[in-house]
């Protein structure tokens, strides 16, 4: 035993990989008993699909068993190498004796074909000569050509859950054991940590696996125990599934701003935490910003000011420090009274403008500070409201087509409903 080696150059995660659906990690969603693309794959009547999510979610792996399914001449290709050549050869071959069933083309990465050679494809789609099985990590309503994606059924893997990949965790060590014919086993919150670690990537959390048994030959005998400080030794960062240019950064913003306005601290604490771990430090300072005149706006005024000092403090100290003056900056527009009536006021002013153009602006309003402006009737009418009582006296200000529009209404809110009161003393309202 002293002097058995492990010699597989084959990839655990590789030599595991499920040859039907019953194997597959997670994505009960979609291959569960019912469930429309489970269905699809064990008819072996495929279409056009495309599979998006997060590495290691067992994409490739469902589109190899639906390969398998049909009797069509397979090819694969990859979008990283692909070239439009490679492309038209899988064409030409539709007019051969091995493609006289069709073809079954797996694209993997197809977020990396230019639109040229989507759009080749585009017209063998859809007389199905060729269906198309592609896979991306990337949202696919982002990257892949319209006409193309219209085409398809897009199905959407996600992270596969912690206790799943622990289960998956424990019968890899038991493979693994009977691969050395020595036992392999997870100490207490090991296939946890593992699992933690791993981020919902299936593939990964194996390859940990595989890694810590692999540090654990070295001089050891006897039953090979792996615990959760060699898992954190190993894994060292848990696996965030943020990609600056993906889905997953903007889902990461999108839930940060929202957790802000729905007033819950905690969780867009965590959000902040998420995206600063991620180097995201300018665009955490941007919606910060944003939020506070969107979503907090005139309901505490003095918020903006606020963030906008956090954001400088936090720029001018750099990270690890900057959290801090974030993290009050989050708590504080958590805790603020909320009102959109600002972002709401201009949208409804910005559809005017955009269904009606150039109004003419009233004559009194309109520059008078030239010769020959009192002939053509600019300003002349003009009342300068610090000459009256109050500052203010009624006159037109919008133009003709628009003189009722009402673009602001006051929030709820103490601040907006005193501005409100006095506004309606000021304008004889009340």
């Amino acid at each position: 035993m002293d002097d058995f080696q492990y010699s597989s150059t084959v990839p655990l995660a590789q030599r595991l990989r499920p040859a039907n659906l019953s194997e597959v990690v997670g994505q009960s969603h979609l291959l569960g008993r019912g469930k429309a693309l489970s269905s699809l794959i064990e008819s072996g009547r495929i279409s056009n699909m495309i599979f998006f999510g997060p590495p290691g979610t067992g994409k490739t792996t469902v589109a190899n068993i639906a390969a398998q399914k049909t009797g069509r001449r397979f090819h694969k290709l990859n979008g990283t190498t692909a070239s439009t050549a490679d492309i038209k050869a899988i064409i030409d071959e539709l007019d051969t004796f091995a493609g006289q069933n069709g073809i079954l083309l797996y694209l993997d990465e197809i977020q990396y074909l230019n639109k040229k050679q989507q759009q080749v494809l585009l017209s063998y789609l859809e007389s199905g000569r060729i269906t198309m099985i592609a896979s991306t990590t990337e949202n696919p309503y982002f990257y892949v050509y319209g006409a193309l994606l219209s085409r398809c059924m897009v199905f959407e893997f996600k992270p596969v859950r912690e206790e799943e990949i622990v289960r998956n965790l424990v019968r890899a060590a038991k493979v693994l054991s009977d691969e050395m014919d020595r036992s392999v086993t997870l100490a207490d919150g090991a296939g946890e940590a593992i699992a933690r670690a791993a981020g919902g990537d299936v593939r990964r959390s194996l390859n940990t696996l595989e890694t810590c048994v692999l540090t654990l030959l070295d001089g050891a005998e006897g039953q090979l125990v792996v615990t959760p400080e060699l898992v954190a030794e190993i894994a060292q960062r848990p696996g965030l599934g943020h990609d600056r240019d993906g889905d997953s950064h903007y889902d990461l913003l999108s839930a940060f701003q929202k957790s802000i306005r729905g007033s819950d601290e905690n969780a867009a604490l965590y959000y902040l935490a998420r995206l600063l771990t991620a180097g995201e430090l300018n665009m955490v300072c941007r919606r910060l910003l944003v939020t506070a005149a969107e979503d907090i706006g005139l309901a505490y005024p003095q918020a903006l000011p606020i963030v906008k000092s956090c954001v400088d403090i936090a720029f001018q100290v750099g990270m690890p420090e900057a959290q801090i003056p974030l993290a009050d900056a989050v708590i504080l527009l958590c805790t603020s009274p909320k009102s959109n009536s600002g972002v709401a006021a201009i949208g409804a002013a910005m559809a005017d403008v955009e269904a009606g153009g150039s109004v003419t602006i009233p004559a009194h309003l309109r520059d008078a500070h030239y010769n020959g402006a009192e002939k053509l009737g600019r300003g002349t009418t003009y009342q300068y409201p610090h000459d009256y009582p109050g500052h203010y006296c009624f006159q037109q200000y919008l133009p003709d087509p628009l003189k009722t529009r009402v673009y602001y209404h006051p929030g709820d809110n103490k601040n907006e409903q005193a501005a409100k009161a006095y506004m309606d003393k000021l304008k004889g309202r009340i």
